[in-house]
């Protein structure tokens, strides 16, 4: 009885601290996001084969850009703030190109998605100071990954 109720505590904390790391931003689809981004830059397929359907869909991003108050952090990127006052951060971490340099840190970010467009080319969250918009990139280019739950 000992050990089912020590393994039962186990499994409590556990579930508890992977809610932890997802946060509520009250959007309409009931989305939760992860409080940080993934680490390191991903291809399409890098992102698809390594994090699936925790990889959020173009229109998980089309609702976190329409629903949510984005605040400019200089040198940073965005705190997104949701419908219901909780709020995540995305660093302009700037991206990757298909020859491996890395530009725009600092001054934009770019969020892949899971979202394709033909062979060549996928759909991305793409963000600077004073836009944030869906955008159509290089599916070699890599990205930022933030996911949902």
């Amino acid at each position: 009885m000992k050990k089912l109720f020590s393994l039962c505590l186990i499994c409590l904390l556990a579930v508890s601290a992977m809610a932890q790391d997802y946060v509520d931003l009250g959007l309409p689809s009931g989305t939760l996001w992860k409080r940080q981004n993934e680490s390191g830059f991903y291809t399409y397929e890098e992102a698809i084969n390594r994090f699936g359907n925790k990889l959020p869909e173009r229109h998980h991003l089309v609702e976190l850009k329409d629903e949510c108050t984005w605040i400019w952090m200089e040198d940073y990127g965005y705190k997104v703030v949701g419908p219901n006052g909780n709020s995540i951060t995305l660093p302009a971490a700037g991206y990757r190109d298909c020859d491996g340099d890395v530009n725009a840190v600092g001054t934009r970010g770019f969020y892949r998605s899971s979202t394709s467009f033909g062979s060549d080319l996928a759909r991305h969250l793409y963000f600077g100071l004073g836009e944030v918009r869906m955008y159509t990139g290089n599916r070699c280019y890599g990205l930022s990954v933030r996911l949902v739950q």
